[in-house]
């Protein structure tokens, strides 16, 4: 690990007490509460995750003077475009804490952008999968610490010198694999995401594998002092703990997922904390996991200190469409026939809002279970009921309607791509003629190897990582979501039981890595395909691959030397591997009988989306009221708005932030565009080209009496290009 710093710049804790009487006192709208939203010292905002900040500096009036005022370069940013920056970093005193490309973490002066330190951690991840969003502070009444993730372990770092705190767990940090229950040399656990701190507790999620043989993502509590675990939450439950009779006897030893990888919401007060999970894997087929399979797909919350439940709720029940919860929930207070609720609200991917009573889970609107079709899959069994919102409106589209084919180019030829800017996959048929032969019914309907099925409004959302924004004085919600329809279908899996060293690594290529190479080696989009790959790679070489990862490919740590010899051998076309052919006959539960190809986003020929737009929208939902309030394009393709159309909004990653100076601020679209909207009205009031993409949910802090705001710039998604800067605005 190497270390480089400055000598810091401390904060005048004296001008900032003035400064805040000063505002305190000149502003009487602003009530006691709102001094903790003048600070961004935890992830998004606040231990609430409400992304709003009570700085008014910045305003209706003044937004069109911004200027850059600072700009950090930190380096790392991969010549291929492939590298990212998620963050969105925290502001302690004068001290602005973040990471880079390769999650080094770094410290600086919030005021100018000059560096003080730098830490680079030990465990390398590959830019494609080892992106970080954001970092936590904990106050050990020394220096304070920096607590973050990067690769598989956390990491303690003191947020004065930048050096590593030993003390913490083994020399400085904790190993995510450890403690789940499994051999941890199996199993892959990195985070991408912050937990959250509650006293001298850290509260901790995962991001695992998806595919069979993931680890499972049990949720896990840490002394902050010395790094031992203080508890863990089992979110696929073992034997004599609740929920375990929706899942198979034996799934609690082989079944993994369940993870919360999006993050958490902590209630300080009532010391209760919200955990949302996503999917079991395999994510799309679930025959060796017949059941509801909780925890999955749910909203935990726990008590904090002990990790016990007290209330959970299901959103999807026996998930195949990897209907994770894509980002923590906001605490939110609702006024509802003259009562206040204090609640907590959850957005989710098929782009619908869940608003919970924040103690018993009941729910504040109206939520219905609703029929859905069976599986055609042998073995599957799809659960007959889902549940659904009736009152709030979703804010994207629920069915992609033979209406809403994209019509701006008519006659279009169709393309199956994974990103817009990859346009090789080009079909023999219009958007039109394609669409007539996929099942496009809307949501829940589960995968077949009959039909072609579209998943909408997409993989990605509706609602993403980025999250939600919440006005505390208002009750109003803002979202930023997705409409992209992804096109899939499932593989029959044909089980080998003769010795060919090949078609037996046929067999288990389908199980681990059709779904992103394709079941016919062709590839998907940005993701390459593997034909020839012998011309690129010898035995030895892609032996490692398989087991370390690379690029955007995790690690398959949990295939045994037999397993990724036998897939060498297939992809290699060589006769000459030889493996115990006894592994042959291992009875393997999570050896499936189906895979999921996806042909991606379903795209025109031109690289637009096939269906109309909008393609990304802004919301604004009264939770007062459980309302729509307003809905505009966020984002546009400059091409398309020189020819006349309107905006029609893009793809769009990372989420807002609300001020009480009547503006949300958030970058998000592949036109690498930091915006400015009106709250009220959704108007669009200013913008800013940025030096690469915003793909991370930017902040907002006041220091020396002075408002800025800070995006960073990373890139690297939708096929944009890569950058490694953060970007500052201020009045001048």
């Amino acid at each position: 690990m190497k270390i480089t710093y400055l000598k810091p710049m401390l904060f005048n804790k004296t001008l900032l007490f003035i400064t805040i009487h000063i505002l305190f006192f000149s502003c009487s709208h602003i009530s006691n509460n709102d001094e903790s939203y003048k600070k961004w010292d935890e992830y998004l905002g606040d231990k609430g995750r409400s992304h709003y900040s009570s700085l008014s500096e910045i305003n209706l009036k003044n937004v069109n003077s911004l200027k850059v005022a600072w700009t950090y370069n930190s380096g790392d940013a991969d010549l291929d475009n492939k590298s990212q920056i998620q963050c969105s970093p925290i502001v302690i005193d004068s001290i602005l804490y973040g990471t880079n490309p390769k999650i080094k973490l770094f410290a600086l002066n919030a005021g100018t952008g000059e560096e003080i330190w730098q830490f680079d951690p030990d465990d390398k991840v590959a830019p494609g999968w080892g992106v970080n969003r954001g970092v936590l502070y904990w106050d050990d009444n020394e220096n304070g610490r920096i607590i973050y993730t990067s690769g598989k372990y956390i990491y303690a770092v003191d947020a004065i010198n930048g050096e590593i705190e030993k003390t913490f767990g083994e020399n400085g940090k904790i190993d995510l694999r450890k403690n789940l229950g499994r051999p941890f040399e199996t199993l892959i656990a990195i985070s991408n995401t912050p937990g959250v701190i509650f006293k001298n507790v850290l509260i901790q999620g995962t991001r695992v594998h998806e595919g069979p043989g993931a680890s499972p993502g049990h949720i896990r509590a840490y002394d902050l002092k010395t790094g031992d675990l203080i508890w863990r939450f089992n979110t696929i439950p073992e034997p004599g703990e609740f929920g375990y009779e929706t899942w198979p006897k034996e799934a609690w030893k082989y079944i993994g997922g369940a993870n919360s990888w999006s993050g958490m919401t902590l209630d300080e007060d009532n010391g209760i904390v919200y955990i949302p999970t996503g999917s079991a894997s395999y994510d799309f087929y679930g025959g060796n996991r017949k059941g509801e399979n909780l925890f999955a797909n749910s909203l935990l919350a726990l008590d904090v200190l002990t990790g016990e439940r007290k209330w959970h709720f299901q959103f999807v029940h026996h998930d195949l469409w990897d209907r994770d919860l894509p980002a923590p929930p906001n605490l939110v207070e609702v006024n509802k026939d003259g009562k206040k609720i204090m609640a907590v609200a959850q957005i989710t991917k098929s782009g619908h809002v869940f608003v919970f009573d924040r103690f018993t889970g009941e729910h504040i609107f109206p939520v219905e279970e609703f029929p859905f079709p069976k599986s055609d899959l042998e073995g599957e069994e799809a659960w007959p009921t889902q549940p659904l919102p009736t009152k709030i409106p979703p804010f994207a589209r629920q069915k992609f309607t033979k209406e809403l084919i994209n019509d701006m180019f008519p006659n279009s030829m169709a393309l199956l791509a994974w990103s817009p800017l990859d346009k090789h996959k080009k079909s023999n048929e219009t958007v039109e003629e394609v669409w007539k032969r996929l099942n496009t019914e809307g949501q829940f309907q589960p995968p077949s190897d009959k039909i072609e099925t579209v998943t909408f409004p997409g993989l990605d959302g509706g609602g993403e990582w980025g999250g939600a924004g919440y006005d505390p004085k208002t009750g109003w919600l803002y979202v930023n979501s997705n409409e992209m329809p992804w096109i899939s279908k499932a593989n029959k899996v044909e089980k080998y039981e003769g010795e060919n060293v090949k078609k037996f690594g046929k067999s288990i290529y389908l199980q681990q890595c059709a779904r992103c190479h394709g079941a016919g080696l062709d590839g998907m989009g940005t993701i390459p395909g593997l034909k020839n790959i012998e011309m690129k790679y010898n035995t030895l070489e892609l032996s490692s691959v398989i087991t370390k990862g690379k690029g955007s490919m995790m690690p398959l740590p949990h295939l045994n030397i037999s397993q990724i010899n036998a897939i060498s051998a297939y992809l290699l076309n060589d006769d000459n591997i030889e493996i115990d052919k006894s592994s042959f006959n291992d009875l393997d539960p999570n050896a499936l009988p189906y895979s999921i190809s996806f042909y991606g986003r379903f795209m025109d020929e031109n690289g637009y989306p096939a269906v109309k737009p909008p393609w990304g929208t802004l919301n604004a939902i009264d939770l007062n009221k459980g309302e729509l309030l307003w809905q505009v394009p966020l984002g546009e393709y400059d091409e398309l708005t020189k020819k006349g159309f309107a905006k029609t909004g893009t793809e769009n990653y990372g989420g807002p932030i609300v001020t009480a100076g009547g503006i949300i601020f958030i970058g998000a679209t592949n036109d690498e565009y930091f915006r400015a909207f009106n709250k009220e009205s959704g108007e669009e009031i200013w913008r800013y080209k940025l030096p690469a993409g915003g793909y991370a949910t930017p902040i907002t802090y006041q220091l020396n009496g002075k408002q800025y705001i800070v995006i960073a710039c990373g890139g690297g998604k939708m096929g944009t290009k890569s950058g490694d800067s953060y970007v500052a605005f201020a009045l001048p």
